[in-house]
């Protein structure tokens, strides 16, 4: 099985087109989402997308309405609302994680953080010893997770294969695009250019209650370095 890898997309229904045109190029056999898929400005039509590719989603801490409650009401009040009951109810059966059979990489885990939960925060430079112990037990060959939007590609002492496609609507990568990957028979980052100041006028008119430091992120990205050594401050290291 050869996979698109799509994490991070934060109701960017612009970007996750762009992703999606550039996948359809791709002997793909199917497209897995790990995490923070629809709350966003285009909640409703990206979970509707999503559905049409007939992508497997993995559930992210954002995808958890009352997880962006705690950081923004408004955005989550906003999400429920384009979502609907339908949308909400199948959101909320999404898994935490979920396992195929990969060519040439053998069983990966899909999750948005870690197998057991949808929280933990580490990164492309987290120790080897303190990231085996966030991720606990992992009975497969690779873990590709989400979360913290920078691309990366690690092993592990243990053999296990750790990665990160970016992400494809709030990308903190130092250059414009939407990140993603290809999984088997090797690991192929990719990205994907789009119009973003369209997409930020969109977002706009749409009237969506996002951050304006949100959207400058879209237009001026942070870049990785500094992100990851935040990302690693927040975990205490």
């Amino acid at each position: 099985m050869r996979v698109a890898a799509i994490a991070d997309i934060h109701g960017n229904l612009p970007a996750l087109e762009a992703v999606l045109a550039d996948v359809e190029s791709e002997a793909v056999d199917a497209i897995v989402v790990v995490g923070d898929s629809v709350t966003g400005p285009f909640a409703a039509e990206t979970f509707d997308l999503l559905r049409s590719v007939g992508a497997r989603v993995v559930r992210g801490n954002a995808d958890r309405l009352e997880e962006v409650e705690r950081f923004d009401e408004h955005e989550a009040r906003w999400s429920e609302q384009r979502l609907g009951a339908d949308r909400l109810a199948e959101a909320a059966a999404w898994p935490l994680a979920l396992e195929l059979e990969l060519d040439g990489l053998g069983r990966a885990l899909f999750c948005h953080s870690t197998p057991y939960s949808d929280e933990p925060i580490y990164t492309r430079t987290t120790p080897d010893d303190q990231l085996a112990e966030v991720l606990g037990p992992v009975a497969a060959e690779v873990l590709v997770c989400g979360h913290t939007h920078v691309q990366y590609d690690r092993w592990l002492p243990s053999g296990l294969r750790v990665v990160n496609p970016g992400s494809v609507g709030m990308p903190y990568e130092g250059r414009q695009g939407a990140f993603w990957a290809i999984l088997g028979p090797d690991v192929e980052m990719r990205r994907t250019e789009y119009d973003v100041d369209a997409a930020v006028a969109a977002i706009r008119g749409l009237g969506a209650p996002v951050d304006e430091q949100q959207l400058g992120y879209l237009v001026e990205p942070p870049d990785p370095d500094e992100v990851t050594a935040c990302f690693e401050s927040v975990r205490g290291a």
